[in-house]
């Protein structure tokens, strides 16, 4: 681990970042990092951006600098490759903040999936296995917004970029190695792309085991909750849970059907919430959904004796996945989430979307492609104390 501080530049005028951005026009590469704060608050307030390239070290203070122009415009500039660890975070709030996508990534934590280290890994931990170095506890959980910065802060900020080179040329060699590079880079690729920041604004709806095992009515109810919730938030820039804690929406979207009183007399919520918003949720559970709303309560199938059946079949499929992982050294959470097989299942589109023609397809071989292709007509054998699939 370096000893003390490095020197570093701290970027607090505008001036001074399109001086850093005059000076950076020659660089072939760029590690960075975000330190942000987003508890009770619905805009992620964003407080510094670590920045490491040939020419040395830097800080940019986001809140003194309002204009991020000169960094966002390397961000998307395709002849620098932008080095990250973990940077799906960073990215996303580069992209809902300032409509920003980045150009040739290379993010250290997906790359090492693919040389045999745990998906998702720590910096700690990749930089320690990497290079030997033991970070020291730093300052996480902390104030980013106060200023001036403590020695200590500034020393844990910059020990996030400081690494991010070396372990793109460690992680580079021996995906050269393994044969594993193009894949690695595909991945990366992938938040280099619009679709990967869309998000559809009924996320939280149409992924709630709520909603699923709902009537429809419940459901437009359910819809509609959510929108509110999250409006309210953003007018008052609170977090979500600060206007309604997720652990209410199912007592509420139950009590609601009995109406004011029913509510009031449900020890499990809140009297202060019911009081404040009782009778616009009653409001909302009658008023007579929209052939829109309708659609899109009527999008989630409801559970079916079937699941069991499908649930066998699902897990089966996940544990041949994570054999042929392991197989190739890559890291089964890398190559699909648990729920992945099950979205696909339902969604012809998201197979598309995760399979496609890249890394994932030919990993997983042609067979268990064509396993999901025909996933209705599958069914599972136990004959003779052997398992097998068929279409």
């Amino acid at each position: 681990m370096p000893q003390g501080t490095p020197d570093y530049t701290f970027i607090r005028t505008f001036a001074e970042l399109e001086n850093f951005a005059d000076d950076c026009r020659d660089i072939e590469w760029m590690g960075f990092d975000t330190e942000f704060i987003g508890e009770k608050r619905y805009q992620t307030l964003l407080c510094l951006i670590q920045i490491s390239c040939e020419h040395g070290y830097y800080l940019l203070d986001p809140i003194a600098v309002d204009n991020l122009d000169p960094f966002l415009d390397i961000l998307e500039d395709p002849a620098v490759v932008k080095i990250t660890h973990a940077g799906d975070n960073d990215y996303r709030l580069m992209n809902k903040q300032f409509d920003c996508i980045p150009q040739n990534v290379f993010d250290t934590q997906i790359a090492a999936g693919f040389i045999g280290h745990r998906y998702p890994t720590s910096f700690a931990k990749l930089v320690e296995a990497e290079t030997g170095d033991v970070l020291g506890k730093g300052s996480a959980v902390t104030d980013w917004s106060k200023r001036p910065m403590s020695p200590k802060q500034i020393k844990y900020a910059l020990n996030d970029v400081i690494y991010l080179r070396e372990l793109y040329d460690k992680i580079m060699e021996q995906l050269a190695a393994n044969g594993r590079q193009e894949w690695a880079l595909e991945e990366c690729a992938a938040m280099t792309t619009e679709e990967y920041y869309y998000r559809d604004p009924n996320h939280e709806f149409l992924n709630s085991n709520i909603a699923r095992s709902s009537r429809t009515k419940d459901r437009v109810f359910l819809l509609r909750l959510y929108e509110w919730r999250r409006s309210t938030a953003e007018h008052k820039n609170y977090s979500k849970e600060m206007i309604l804690q997720s652990k209410l929406i199912s007592q509420l979207t139950r009590g609601v059907r009995g109406g004011l009183s029913s509510m009031l007399e449900n020890r499990r919520l809140p009297q202060s919430t019911v009081k404040r918003y009782g009778q616009l949720f009653v409001d909302m559970y009658e008023r007579e959904a929209t052939p829109e709303e309708l659609a899109i309560a009527k999008s989630i199938q409801r559970s079916s004796q079937e699941d069991e059946e499908d649930d066998m079949l699902i897990e089966l499929l996940y544990l041949i996945m994570k054999y042929r992982a392991n197989e190739a050294d890559i890291s089964h959470a890398l190559v699909m989430p648990r729920n992945a097989i099950k979205r696909m299942k339902q969604d012809p589109e998201t197979r598309k979307t995760i399979l496609g023609s890249g890394w994932r397809k030919e990993l997983l071989g042609p067979d268990f492609v064509g396993w999901l292709n025909n996933f209705n007509n599958l069914k599972l054998k136990i004959e003779g104390g052997k398992i097998s699939l068929e279409a």
